[in-house]
């Protein structure tokens, strides 16, 4: 063999390994994904308003039982949200729930809360986008820079977990899709949360 034709098989046989590399990567990334996305889509969420916590909650068998719970922080006013920018958090009903409409990687965003402190991280690194008629921008996400605020009021309408719980919440129990209920201050515990037994996972 030339040198020629050495210099084209070692360049095919380069091209041939990168190829079959590429392959290798693309299935296994295809299978993280499904990984990730397997969740029972039988789950819902549960936010309070008044005693400051998120809930994640499945029904099996005709019972609904607790799966995970999370301190949150709210938004600093009460009652329900009437316009953008009145710091209040939209809350709705059993009958009427919101919906995870994105998961989106948040970890690069940005916000400038007109503290003093300028623009910062704020979101974690998940941002679940919620479907609240009547109102954009809600949404589920982290608390860098604010963690002191959770559990309690202090989010402009967001729901703020900690950090490493919107991670939790994000890969392991939230979907697209997924029903979330945020109730008002004045609804106290629900008649299934009142008897409902954790999960076994």
């Amino acid at each position: 063999m030339n040198k020629k034709n050495l210099i084209l098989a070692l360049l095919l046989l380069c091209c041939t390994t990168l190829a079959v590399t590429a392959q290798t990567r693309k299935k296994q990334s295809q299978t993280q994904k499904t990984t990730t996305v397997q969740t029972p889509k039988n789950r819902f969420i549960v936010i309070s308003k008044k005693d400051f916590y998120l809930a994640v909650y499945e029904t099996k068998a005709g019972d609904t039982l607790l799966v995970k719970k999370y301190p949150c922080c709210v938004a600093k006013n009460p009652g329900q949200k009437q316009k953008r920018g009145d710091m209040k958090t939209p809350h709705c009903t059993m009958q009427n729930p919101f919906k995870i409409t994105q998961i989106q990687d948040a970890h690069n965003w940005h916000h400038d809360f007109g503290d003093g402190r300028g623009s910062i991280r704020a979101y974690g690194d998940y941002f679940l986008r919620l479907e609240t008629p009547g109102h954009s921008g809600i949404g589920i996400h982290g608390s860098t820079n604010n963690r002191e605020s959770v559990p309690g009021r202090g989010s402009e309408g967001c729901i703020r977990l900690l950090d490493e719980d919107i991670i939790d919440l994000a890969k392991n129990y939230a979907f697209v899709g997924m029903k979330v209920v945020i109730k008002a201050e004045e609804i106290g515990p629900l008649s299934f949360e009142k008897k409902s037994a954790t999960a076994k996972k």
